[in-house]
């Protein structure tokens, strides 16, 4: 039987998109920023950037 060699297979890329803790930090961030914009009286952009926290950052982070 002819001897293989170990094939030595290169590290895959890393993907900063793949990484759960980026999607963490970024709901930390919109929650943050839209608790901020609540507490300011915004009545636009705090609703908007509390709702892409809690309904698609953190269920994106969860799932990744």
């Amino acid at each position: 039987m002819p001897k293989t060699e170990p094939t030595t297979a290169a590290a895959p890329a890393t993907d900063w998109r793949n990484r759960p803790w980026f999607y963490w930090a970024l709901a930390g961030l919109a929650l943050g920023l839209g608790f901020v914009e609540l507490w300011r009286g915004s009545e636009t952009i705090a609703p908007i950037l509390l709702v892409l926290g809690y309904c698609v950052l953190i269920p994106l982070a969860i799932l990744k």
